[in-house]
């Protein structure tokens, strides 16, 4: 018998899970054998005595809930299997345990409790990862489908703020007209163009945007936009703690792009913190992650914090929490900038007790795009034949009449095959070319152009509202010709018509 003891006692002390044998109640709890392995588990020397022992005190839960809870199924239950709960060890450290139990109902209301106990915070954390990879690739899935979506509309949206534009720029520029006409184009003008931003963001989104890159400080970018909000910090009572790392990287990023994701970011914060208590700290953070090789930006508010429930929608275009002002694309543009200089944006908040916004862009490794087509100056054209190839025929009529003002001759055709039955009649000096038409599209002309008037192909002005997408932009590249991204002013066709007519 006392050898069958000894080699229970053994095996007790052996196994490699916490074992416990012990009462509990409500209030608290007695160990009457634990094995080495469960007080190693919570942080106890191993030669801690059983009766000083107590794992199943309130103490050792991270929420004082789980304890109560556990209680309560033993109670009800009798048993319980792989239970998960959050503990603490002797250091207050959490870790993740695994309990299963059986219980027996004792005199007085307590409980008697033999229970096994399993570490499985390296298993939670890799559920935690792996869950969030699968939440980043839904996230992921649905903006590519987003993008795809937005960017068909934002092309369509184009070519009637293009029109209206160009009509309006045309008309308030005619003599004679009566103040308030001419007051009413300048709204039109100056609401079609708000229109066009919003366009122009739709598009960040959908990454259909060129970009200029260079090496960049992102602590410089932040000072410099914490600059430009200083006055609106100062009145609205939003105190600023600089907590930027010394010696960071640089980047090779869009300066500007990453000062917009910044601004965004900040006011977003800002507006938190003043709607709900006037005013508030917010802590600007940077750091290096030499192993990752990546610099995070943290912005962090002490305002309400983000409801679990919008946490999922946050990045999604037009959502919006406020009433009165947003369109709900500020962090939709953050989202995307990020993802296209091969970053990561995150989100982390407690309801009451602020957000933070984390920004994590590598160091090296990011692709660079062409450049921005240099913006012209305002100026007058001047003689030669153009050809006009452009289907919306608003816009053409707006085009036509501008380029006939400033003195060339327009023959206009309303897709590729029309432009090719009038190259073979008339000669030109320049072609102005949408690029999305039906039956013969701006591509393809482009292509029979170069092959049967080669000299004449240098002399294309495209205008398109598809901007900039990855095959457009291979496109425009290619070719070497100048383009015009829709909605854009009269002043700036004019003057790149008149710089190739020059050729």
């Amino acid at each position: 018998m006392n050898a069958r003891a000894d080699a229970l006692a053994r095996l007790f002390e052996a196994v490699h899970e916490g074992v416990l044998l012990g009462m509990l109640d409500s209030q608290g709890d007695t160990t009457e054998a634990a094995n080495a392995h469960l007080k190693g588990m919570l942080g106890f020397p191993s030669d801690t005595p059983d009766h000083a022992f107590h794992p199943l005190a309130p103490e050792r839960f991270v929420n004082p809930h789980d304890r109560q809870a556990l209680v309560d199924r033993l109670m009800a239950d009798h048993a319980i299997t792989n239970h998960l709960v959050r503990m603490q060890r002797a250091d207050l450290t959490p870790l993740w345990i695994e309990v299963t139990a059986h219980a027996e109902a004792m005199a007085g209301g307590a409980i008697r409790v033999e229970a096994v106990f399993r570490d499985v915070s390296e298993r939670k954390q890799q559920d935690d990862e792996t869950r969030e990879i699968f939440h980043q690739l839904l996230q992921a899935e649905k903006m590519v489908a987003l993008g795809q979506t937005i960017s068909g509309v934002a092309h369509e949206l184009n070519n009637p703020l293009a029109t209206i534009l160009s009509w309006s720029e045309r008309l308030s520029q005619r003599p004679g007209l009566e103040s308030s006409v001419r007051r009413g184009l300048e709204v039109i003008h100056a609401e079609s163009q708000r229109a066009a931003r919003v366009v122009h963001n739709l598009l960040t989104f959908a990454r259909k945007r060129q970009t200029t890159r260079a090496l960049v400080d992102v602590n410089r970018i932040v000072r410099e936009t914490l600059a430009l909000r200083a006055y609106e910090q100062q009145v609205g009572n939003v105190r600023i703690i600089d907590a930027l790392a010394s010696g960071l990287p640089r980047l090779f990023g869009d300066a500007h792009q990453l000062q917009q994701v910044l601004l965004n970011l900040i006011i977003n914060a800002e507006q938190a913190m003043l709607a709900a208590h006037g005013g508030g700290v917010l802590v600007v953070r940077t750091w290096h992650d030499a192993q990752r090789d990546t610099v995070t930006l943290e912005i962090n508010d002490d305002g309400p914090g983000v409801p679990e429930e919008h946490r999922a929608k946050i990045f999604e275009p037009f959502f919006t929490t406020k009433e009165t002002r947003g369109t709900g694309l500020g962090l939709t543009v953050a989202y995307a900038i990020v993802q296209e200089h091969g970053g990561r944006i995150r989100l982390e908040s407690t309801p009451g007790r602020g957000a933070s916004f984390f920004v994590e862009l590598p160091v090296g490794g990011v692709k660079t795009d062409a450049a921005t087509p240099a913006r012209v100056s305002q100026q007058a054209a001047g003689g030669g034949r153009v050809l006009l190839v452009e289907d919306e025929a608003p816009l053409a009529a707006a085009l036509t009449d501008a380029l006939v003002d400033a003195g060339y001759q327009v023959e206009r055709a309303g897709n590729g095959e029309e432009a090719l039955v009038k190259l073979s009649v008339h000669t030109f000096d320049a072609i102005v070319c949408d690029l999305k038409m039906p039956r013969l599209d701006g591509r393809a002309f482009y292509r029979r152009l170069a092959a049967g008037w080669p000299p004449l192909a240098t002399r294309v002005v495209f205008v398109t509202g598809d901007v900039a997408g990855t095959d457009t932009e291979a496109f425009l590249e290619q070719t070497g010709c100048r383009w015009l991204a829709k909605p854009f002013r009269l002043g700036e066709l004019l003057q790149i018509v008149r710089t190739v007519t020059r050729k």
